[in-house]
């Protein structure tokens, strides 16, 4: 109901880190998906790409070239590639620093982005609530922390209303949901597998199913 055939609209969310953990899903998904929804550290390398300052933010400048490359691929194909308006800041990485919320083109360059902010946080749940088929993987910002743990909560709030299927793609996903205070049933499936789950996206052959099919 992901790979092969899934109901649209198909929405795809990913956070956590780093772009270069999702390189080959992202390029498989820009093909695939109707809307990708981007949050968490990774956000500040397309926000660079695009020309905007990330602050402190974590920046794979490695991975500029190829963040430009999917969002010409994404425009050329179709796909909507939603990134954060608004981002939660502070001066230093730590879970008592004091937020504040600035505009995603409006970072100082002396602080980090932590989270989305409160509009980006309604706009995703809007598009999340739009789809028919929804996949997320990865948190929109250090979300053990509570003062920048409500992007991820609008984000699992929001999956628990879809229409459809809303499939958590494990790992931190996973572990935040819970941290967060829901429950597993409110969702249409968890992965227990993140790394997994995303090379499945990507098409990929894992082992244990594989072994499973041989064996039918």
């Amino acid at each position: 109901r992901l790979t092969e055939d899934p109901q649209r609209p198909y929405v795809v969310v990913l956070g956590g880190a780093k772009v270069s953990d999702k390189l080959a899903v992202i390029a498989n998904l820009v093909r695939t998906a109707d809307t990708l929804v981007i949050g968490g550290g990774m956000v500040f390398t397309f926000l660079a790409a695009q020309g905007y300052e990330g602050g402190k933010s974590l920046l794979e400048e490695d991975q500029l070239d190829a963040v430009k490359g999917y969002l010409n691929d994404a425009a050329a194909g179709g796909t909507q590639i939603v990134l954060p308006s608004d981002i939660v800041i502070a001066p230093e990485f730590k879970a008592e620093a004091t937020p504040t919320v600035v505009p995603a083109d409006g970072m100082p360059a002396d602080q980090i982005g932590l989270d989305i902010g409160p509009e980006s946080s309604r706009v995703f749940a809007s598009v999340i609530n739009s789809a028919k088929t929804v996949f997320w993987n990865g948190p929109m910002g250090v979300a053990e922390w509570e003062s920048f743990a409500a992007g991820t909560k609008a984000v699992a709030q929001a999956l628990t209303e879809v229409d459809g299927l809303s499939v958590v793609g494990g790992g931190d996903s996973a572990a935040a949901v819970r941290d967060l205070g829901f429950a597993d049933e409110e969702f249409g499936h968890i992965s227990t597998g993140g790394g997994a789950s995303l090379e499945y996206l990507e098409g990929k052959t894992l082992p244990g199913l594989a072994v499973l099919e041989e064996e039918q």
